[in-house]
């Protein structure tokens, strides 16, 4: 096989790996063009400028949400196969912050976030940003992404002194948590427990001590933030570590 050739197939394979990783899904938006009523949501993000999110997000339906699991993750999408697509939109890129539930009020089948649909609701903003407004829904391709953040992995610490809740955030990489451990300076690793969406939590007190993490992404890969917040840590308070994933 000569070189030009072996160069063809490899280019192909490439190709078809790059067209495989997307898949078929429908889109919506809710709110207006402030986005006021994507604020807060089922991932426990609040104030989603002041974290970092603005207006690039969606929430899932349940088909993709899995339980909060994918709170964090980073999407990429096209309009495709509708007349209300936009002309050379190109592709959007969301980090997702909420949860569209199902509705089984009939007729069912106009609830696009029921099981097993996979489905976006987007902001106003991403979704005039590939389709018409006028449309209400459009065919969409998607795919995972890393998600690219500023600054380091933050920390936001709630609770009391007998309940610690932590709710991690700004999260670079694959984007969404699936564990996470904390460590005071007198204390061992603790395995803290999902409480809802990004939020977890650990009856452990750890009041007064210097608080480290280790937080799992669902890739696999691991990072330990030493030492995040001082032992005068407040409740209340976020901690930005000085690195993230990437």
């Amino acid at each position: 096989m000569n070189r030009s050739m072996s160069f063809v197939m490899i280019l192909a394979i490439l190709v078809s790996v790059a067209d495989a990783a997307w898949e078929d899904a429908h889109a919506t938006f809710y709110g207006d063009i402030s986005g006021k009523e994507t604020m807060q949501g089922a991932c426990g993000y609040g104030d989603l400028f002041q974290e970092g999110y603005g207006l690039e997000t969606a929430a899932l339906s349940t088909a993709l949400f899995n339980n909060g699991q994918t709170c964090g993750a980073c999407f990429e999408l096209t309009c495709v196969n509708s007349q209300w697509c936009k002309q050379n939109a190109g592709t959007i890129r969301i980090t997702a912050t909420n949860f569209c539930p199902p509705n089984y009020t009939p007729p069912v089948d106009i609830h696009w976030c029921n099981p097993p649909n996979k489905h976006f609701d987007l902001s106003m903003k991403m979704f005039t940003s590939i389709a018409e407004y006028k449309s209400g829904i459009v065919p969409v391709k998607f795919r995972r992404v890393k998600c690219q953040k500023r600054g380091g992995v933050r920390f936001e610490v709630k609770g009391n002194p007998n309940f610690i809740m932590v709710l991690v955030y700004n999260v670079g990489g694959a984007g969404d948590v699936n564990s996470l451990a904390i460590k005071g300076h007198k204390s061992n690793w603790i395995s803290m427990q999902r409480n809802w969406g990004q939020n977890w939590n650990t009856g452990v007190g750890l009041v007064g001590q210097r608080l480290s993490f280790t937080v799992k992404t669902s890739d696999g890969r691991s990072l330990t933030f030493y030492d995040v917040a001082s032992e005068s840590w407040g409740f209340g308070q976020t901690f930005e570590a000085k690195s993230n994933f990437y």
